[in-house]
């Protein structure tokens, strides 16, 4: 099992969902960097820094990236986000199935996929369109960005995850003082000109492979 932990704060009220990583809500929350590489090292490494709050319904998260190269053109949902440039949190939300998770991952332009999976590979839901859309997410670049942006280029992504909707695929253990969940961050652009994977709880594997749960970091909720 992985050993990366990170603190989980409460938050006092709903944090809006506006895409702006400097805005008071998260000024006294910690982050993590997603710093670890998994394959070759790309020619360019982007910095990419992620925090999470949470309160009595409710999941935040928030991504920036300082990349280059970046690329969106997906735009369904459930498509090959991870083929743009592309930001991912898996999560194991019920403390008695560590290796059951959740894999959510959105494009630059907001575009999400997430699948509820209990086998790699093998055994997996891919949430349908209703349930996506209780996923609340802005995002700070168009929804398409084609061609390719190769100079320097700052992009967040934020997003509301409601308990309740994933309470229809698995069960969950409700974030409060003492709750533990596995996880993992990630950064990705398979398909841009400066393909590249990252990690924040370090994954011991050959080839890139981001659905390794046995790998996952702790959160711990406070």
């Amino acid at each position: 099992m992985g050993q990366a932990s990170y603190q989980v704060h409460r938050t006092g009220k709903p944090i809006p969902v506006d895409g702006r990583w400097d805005k008071k809500e998260w000024k006294k929350i910690p982050g993590i960097r997603v710093a670890n590489p998994m394959g070759k090292l790309p020619g360019f490494t982007p910095v990419t820094e992620a925090k999470l709050a949470y309160d009595r319904d409710n999941l935040y998260l928030i991504f920036k990236v300082a990349d280059r190269f970046v690329k969106s053109t997906v735009t369904e949902y459930n498509g090959n986000v991870s083929g743009d440039s592309c930001v991912e949190f898996f999560f194991s939300p019920d403390e008695k199935q560590p290796l059951h998770y959740f894999n959510l991952e959105i494009n630059a332009g907001g575009t999400p996929l997430i699948f509820y999976v209990t086998k790699p590979w093998t055994d997996f839901t891919k949430l349908d369109s209703l349930s996506i859309s209780k996923i609340e997410i802005a995002h700070s670049l168009p929804s398409v960005v084609d061609p390719e942006i190769p100079g320097p280029t700052e992009w967040t992504i934020e997003c509301r995850v409601p308990y309740a909707m994933l309470e229809k695929f698995s069960d969950v253990t409700i974030p409060q003082p003492g709750a533990r969940w596995r996880a993992n961050f990630y950064k990705t652009g398979s398909r841009t000109s400066n393909p590249h994977w990252f990690t924040w709880a370090p994954v011991d594997f050959p080839k890139p492979n981001f659905h390794l749960p046995q790998f996952f970091g702790t959160l711990e909720f406070k």
